[in-house]
């Protein structure tokens, strides 16, 4: 069994989803409440109620279930841990790693993947593909790609001295059913909501105004998930780092063709602008080692996101 910390989120649920269509069992630690969420109604999971930084509550998780490896998606933020506390962020966020790291090795669990992010290359002075073995900068721009590379040097230092084996997984830009809307670093989420509810697109949420030829790395999520499970359950990984992407830079332009195509009445452009030259990760890892390839090109995304927002779900 496959227990995934974070399982009920956007990225995890279809993780999950992606672990039981290749035939695993999966346990879900969540912090707030037992219950199956809905999104993962119509499968049969295993539910826990406990949070990664309490030691005891994830050992009661091996008490009930026999776990043979462990997708660490959890994550403590600064507006999560109440009073804008980062310190107190920081703290958890370490502990659940090294707790998570505490009982792979009581469990004798083969693998721990953990997420890791895109936004580790801000600041690499590389333009094209992000490729895992460039020299990251160690100045401090954003709490989640500061955070992950630390927990990166951790995982490497751990399965050194401590015999767990860790794979990073450093995830693209990701959109699709679940995920966050608004999604402040790109635009993709809020456009294809506004088409699929016939309405003018709402792009406040974004951290600076987007234009036409940004472009990113972005994968649909249920390819992400996949990626996520393919790595937990390889025969063999030769490298401690994986990108997780689509392994192509896509820009906002292309987005709204493909959403356009899906729904001709969505009439809708983006300014150009002077913006930097596109930047998507190398993928060669991830596909010698899992065997890993996209099936969602965007047309496929929009059009199975589109399909999903209007079958009722608000994201």
């Amino acid at each position: 069994m496959i227990l995934v910390t974070g399982g009920a989120g956007f990225i995890g649920s279809h993780t999950v989803r992606a672990l039981h269509g290749m035939g695993e069992e999966c346990v879900l630690l969540q912090r707030r409440t037992p219950a199956v969420p809905a999104r993962l109604a119509d499968l049969r999971v295993d539910m826990a109620q406990g949070d990664v930084a309490d030691l005891e509550s994830l050992r009661a998780v091996g008490r009930r279930h026999t776990i043979t490896g462990i997708v660490h998606l959890a994550v403590t933020l600064p507006w999560e841990a109440g009073n804008d506390d980062a310190i107190a962020a920081a703290g958890r966020t370490l502990d659940g790693f090294l707790n998570i790291a505490r009982v792979a090795r009581e469990w004798g669990v083969r693998r721990v993947v953990t997420a890791s992010t895109i936004g580790v290359y801000g600041g690499v002075a590389v333009d094209g593909a992000l490729s895992e073995d460039l020299p990251l900068p160690t100045g401090h721009f954003h709490v989640i790609p500061t955070l992950k590379k630390v927990t990166e040097l951790l995982a490497g230092q751990l399965a050194a001295e401590a015999g767990v084996e860790f794979a990073a997984a450093r995830i693209s830009g990701t959109w699709g059913p679940g995920g966050h809307l608004p999604d402040p670093f790109f635009p993709a989420p809020s456009l294809a909501h506004a088409a699929a509810h016939r309405v003018a697109p709402d792009l406040t949420g974004l951290a600076r105004p987007p234009y036409a030829e940004d472009a990113l790395d972005l994968c649909y999520v249920k390819d992400t998930g996949r990626a996520l499970a393919l790595l937990q359950l390889a025969p063999a990984l030769h490298h401690a780092i994986y990108n997780v992407g689509s392994g192509r830079a896509t820009s906002n332009a292309e987005v709204i063709a493909a959403i356009a195509s899906v729904e001709p009445a969505f009439q809708f452009g983006l300014p150009s602008g002077d913006v930097p030259p596109a930047r998507w990760l190398d993928t060669t890892r991830l596909r010698e080692d899992t065997g890993f390839s996209p099936e969602y090109d965007t047309a496929a995304a929009a059009a199975d996101y589109i399909a999903h927002l209007r079958a009722g779900s608000p994201r």
